[in-house]
């Protein structure tokens, strides 16, 4: 779905429990991911139509095509997507498109054929447009969720019962609406962020680049080298980046370095895009597009209900395709506590934990892409990569070297699984050492904080396909001896009845390799967050039954069961429209 009719503000209901200001990858996201747990939704998008003329992101990793998996949505974004995995999965590293290879990094950007063993699904290169139009028809098929296009949030002010929201059409025509929370997912230049009086904080690359959308009939058939996601350019005339949008005729290209003083006008996209293939092909140019680089960051994610998605809160540079996928991941978090918060059995710490767990993720994402940044293909071109003879073969040999700094921006394991909370106040610390963050390194550990460490149970069931919508209490199989799970952890299903939290208590295991889960989690038991990151790990159910108010935002990581009383009783329970 690639146009929407424009909505009027008559067509604005006057309340709804979430209202989310902006209609991207982000906001779409969450407005689903709130919908799978029945929370009612309105995302309000001043475009009506997706600009497929600018691809922007490319990249949906692995985590990424995990959350979409979690929503059903996984297989449709496959099969809308015009690269399909098995094409290529390399990045390539040339001195032209018809000259000479100097390094590959193999399976790039999580991009695996067969089953994936990290994560229950593996990378997708798909342009943006491709994967909004996606979450637009998800939308428009959701019963909770509804997206209303032509509209625009102008402005918002706290009341006693949520967000009064100010919603605006082209010609000027307003409505307010009252929402319990507000999402603010309305991009880097966020009417609702700048309402709460935040500012990005960070700067700008030095140079800019020159985003090419062209047609040509003969590239693919001109290329000398290896199908590859990317090829990267390092000629010294014109250095950058040249891909594949489909399998048919559109490419993308990317020049790398270009002077912002010196202006654009004068730019001849058909000479730039011949000079990186390193011959005469046909170019029709379809639009061009100049943009640069941001590291920027919101010192908080929002306060008193009004939340900051995505760009809203954060602006990474693109190496490493990681800015949209930081996105969802905020949405991702973000949903399930609202969702609490609404059904009653949201602690007082949960929706305050959201800010606390993402920052962190957003800043150590947002410094890893600006060091790949100052390694761009215009630093390592050199004339002498195309010679032939010993003078051409150590030039290579010094590039090709001197490209391993490049590793950790295709091959990001770490940063895209290895992220942990364990600083957040939901999460039971058990005094194991947290795994040390490494870009390229992903170490599975059930480290409290942690992502899950993903197992696969038969040739197609993954571990995270048996969680619930709510919390999960896994227990290893191997470890019961025969017991029923339900009667052992009995102590934990009563605490969850008692708060009203929703949780599954399942006995899981071996994996299909025959690993005991125990042996995967280095305990006996984990409960699994409702975004699949562990809150605790142990192999006492009364310690496990301690751990759930935790992670339900009442109760400190310390305190103890009669304090958690205490403040469920104490603590002032907002008006929300249910």
């Amino acid at each position: 779905m690639s146009a929407v009719h424009s909505a009027r503000p008559a067509d604005l209901p006057d309340e709804i429990p979430v209202l989310i200001a902006g209609g991207g990858p982000s906001g779409l996201f969450l407005a689903l991911d709130l919908a799978q747990r029945g929370i009612r939704s309105l995302v309000i998008e001043p475009r009506t139509t997706i600009d497929q003329d600018r691809p922007r992101a490319k990249t949906t990793n692995t985590r990424t095509m995990t959350h979409l998996r979690r929503i059903g949505l996984s297989e449709a974004l496959r099969k809308a997507a015009p690269l399909p995995v098995e094409f290529a999965q390399d990045v390539i590293f040339c001195s032209s498109l018809t000259g000479r290879e100097i390094r590959r990094f193999p399976n790039a950007f999580q991009l695996v054929t067969g089953r994936y063993a990290p994560q229950p699904e593996c990378g997708q290169q798909v342009p943006q447009p491709v994967l909004e139009s996606v979450l637009r028809e998800a939308v428009e098929a959701s019963t909770y969720a509804r997206l209303l296009t032509g509209l625009r949030v102008e402005s918002h002010a706290a009341s006693d019962s949520g967000q009064l929201v100010s919603v605006v059409d082209a010609a000027g025509t307003s409505r307010t609406v009252r929402s319990s929370f507000l999402a603010a997912a309305d991009g880097g230049s966020s009417t609702v962020r700048r309402g709460l009086g935040i500012r990005l904080e960070g700067g700008s690359a030095a140079l800019s680049n020159i985003s090419i959308l062209f047609r040509s009939a003969d590239l693919a058939d001109t290329i000398s080298l290896d199908p590859a996601v990317q090829y990267w350019v390092l000629g010294p005339g014109t250095a950058g980046m040249v891909g594949r949008m489909n399998m048919e005729q559109i490419w993308w290209a990317i020049i790398q370095g270009v002077d912002v003083a010196a202006g654009t006008q004068d730019v001849d996209p058909v000479g730039l895009v011949r000079s990186l293939v390193g011959a005469d092909v046909d170019v029709d140019v379809i639009a061009t597009d100049p943009w640069t680089a941001r590291m920027l960051l919101a010192p908080r994610y929002g306060r008193d209900g009004v939340f900051l998605v995505g760009d809203a809160a954060h602006q990474n540079p693109p190496w490493g395709g990681h800015g949209f996928n930081t996105c969802i991941g905020d949405a991702a978090n973000l949903a399930w506590k609202i969702a609490a918060a609404l059904e009653g059995w949201a602690g007082p710490a949960l929706l305050d934990s959201y800010g606390v767990e993402r920052r962190p993720v957003a800043q150590r994402t947002i410094n890893d892409a600006a060091a790949n940044g100052k390694a761009l293909a215009y630093h390592f071109a050199d004339p002498a990569l195309e010679l032939e003879g010993a003078a051409g073969d150590a030039a290579r040999a010094t590039a090709r070297a001197a490209l391993a700094v490049k590793q950790s921006e295709f091959d990001s394991l770490g940063l895209v699984l290895g992220y942990s909370y364990s600083g957040s106040p939901l999460v039971v610390p058990d005094g194991a050492p947290v795994p040390a963050e490494d870009p390229i390194l992903y170490t599975p550990s059930a480290t409290p904080g942690a992502l899950l460490p993903h197992a696969w149970l038969d040739h197609s069931t993954s571990l995270y396909d048996v969680l619930g919508p709510g919390f999960t209490l896994l227990v290893d199989a191997e470890t019961l001896g025969g017991a029923v799970v339900e009667d052992v952890y009995a102590r934990v299903l009563a605490t969850a009845a008692e708060q009203g939290v929703p949780l599954t208590v399942l006995a899981v295991g071996p994996a299909v390799n025959g690993l005991a889960m125990a042996d995967l989690w280095a305990a006996t038991a984990v409960l699994v967050r409702p975004d699949q990151h562990v809150a605790w790990r142990g192999s006492s159910a009364e310690a496990a039954a301690h751990a759930l108010p935790v992670a339900a935002g009442w109760t400190r990581p310390e305190a103890s069961e009669s304090e958690a009383s205490e403040i469920k009783e104490s603590a002032h329970a907002d008006a929300v429209i249910s």
